[in-house]
C-alpha cells in the first residue's frame, strides 16, 4: 500500500460524539513518520465508515486517544499498533501498523541491532571493540547527542530517529545496573580517543568517563594503538556477548548495516580474535595514561 498520502486536515475535537470542532489542525504527513502513521490510520478508518468512536470501540482506545495518534500528538505504541491491525484485518501483512510501528521507533538503529540490545541487557559478559568513536556504553549523553545530531545535518536519520539513538544510548548504559553486573571487556582502537566530537568541555567530560569505566571493578578497559598496524584482527566495530547459558552471541556493523550471529560455532573464531586483540592492546594501566595525557592536552 502507498503510504504516501496527501495533506490532511485531522479534527482535534470529538469526532466519534459527531460534534464536529471548528479548531481544525492541518497535519502533513510528510512532515514526520509518526504524522504519516496517523494520516495512514486515519484514511483507513475513514474508507471504513467508522468514526473515531467506532474505532475505539474495536481496539480497547479511548476516541480521544484515536484522536491524538491521528493528529500526531500521541505516539503509537506497540500495544496500539496491534490493535489496530487487529481492527482492520492488517495483522501480519506487509501494511500492517505494527510494522509501521518498528520503523518509527528503530529505523534509525541498524539491522539486527534491536535484538543484540535485548541479549546485551542480560549477558554475563560483554567484550565490545569500537573504531572512530566512543561506543555507546560508554558515551556521555552530550557526546551521545552530538554524533545524533551530526546524522540529522547530514540527512542520514531524522530528528526523530536521533531523539530515538539517545534514548537507545541511555537504555543500554541503564540496563547495565543491576543486581549481577556484567564483566565488561572495552579496546577502543586509538582513533576512538584522538578524534574530537563537540567542545573541549564535552571531551573532557567523555575522558573523565571513560577513566571512572576502568575504575569499575566489573570493567577491563583497553587501548589499541595505531603502531599495531597490521597486528589489529579487526577493521570494524564488533560486539561479542557470553549469555548466562554461556551460549555466545557476535554482533559486527558496518556503516550500513548490522549483523547478528546467534550460532555459537560461528562466534567462537571471532572470541578467539578478540583475545588476540587484548593481548596486542596496551595494558589498562599504559590505556589510562594516554586517555590523561589526551585529557591533559585538549585544545
Amino acid at each position: 500500500m502507498d503510504r504516501a498520502w496527501a495533506t490532511f486536515n485531522l479534527l482535534e475535537g470529538n469526532e466519534g460524539s459527531g460534534e464536529l470542532s471548528l479548531n481544525r489542525r492541518e497535519l502533513n504527513p510528510e512532515a514526520s513518520q509518526q504524522a504519516a502513521y496517523g494520516a495512514r490510520l486515519r484514511s483507513l478508518r475513514e474508507s471504513r465508515g467508522w468514526t473515531q468512536d467506532d474505532l475505539a470501540d474495536r481496539t480497547e482506545y479511548s476516541s480521544v486517544h484515536i484522536s491524538a495518534v491521528e493528529t500526531a500528538r500521541k505516539p503509537p505504541t506497540l500495544r496500539f499498533s496491534r490493535s489496530a491491525d487487529v481492527a482492520f484485518g492488517l495483522t501480519g501483512t506487509a501494511d500492517a501498523f505494527e510494522s509501521e510501528y518498528r520503523e518509527i521507533k528503530y529505523g534509525g538503529l541498524l539491522e539486527g541491532f534491536p535484538e543484540y540490545k535485548a541479549a546485551e541487557a542480560k549477558a554475563a559478559e560483554i567484550r565490545l571493540y569500537e573504531v572512530g568513536v566512543i561506543p555507546g556504553l560508554l558515551q556521555t549523553p552530550e557526546y551521545a547527542s552530538i554524533l545524533a545530531a551530526s546524522a540529522v545535518k547530514r540527512g542520514a536519520i531524522t530528528t526523530e530517529q536521533a531523539d530515538e539513538r539517545v534514548s537507545t544510548v541511555a537504555e543500554r548504559q541503564a540496563a547495565l545496573d543491576r543486581a549481577r553486573l556484567p564483566l565488561i571487556f572495552a579496546v577502543l582502537d586509538e582513533s576512538c580517543i584522538r578524534r574530537p566530537v563537540g567542545c573541549r568541555e564535552v571531551m573532557q567530560a567523555q575522558f573523565e568517563r571513560l577513566l571512572e569505566f576502568a575504575e569499575l571493578p566489573n570493567s577491563v578497559f583497553q587501548i589499541a594503538p595505531y603502531s599495531m598496524g597490521e597486528h589489529r584482527p579487526f577493521d570494524l566495530p564488533l560486539y561479542v556477548l557470553t549469555l548466562p547459558d554461556r551460549s555466545l552471541v557476535s554482533y559486527a556493523e558496518s556503516a550500513q548495516r548490522g549483523h547478528l550471529e546467534r550460532e555459537s560455532p560461528s562466534v567462537l573464531p571471532l572470541l578467539a580474535a578478540y583475545h588476540q586483540l587484548q593481548a596486542e592492546a596496551l595494558s589498562q594501566a599504559a590505556s589510562v595514561a594516554m586517555v590523561h595525557e589526551l585529557r591533559k592536552g585538549t585544545p
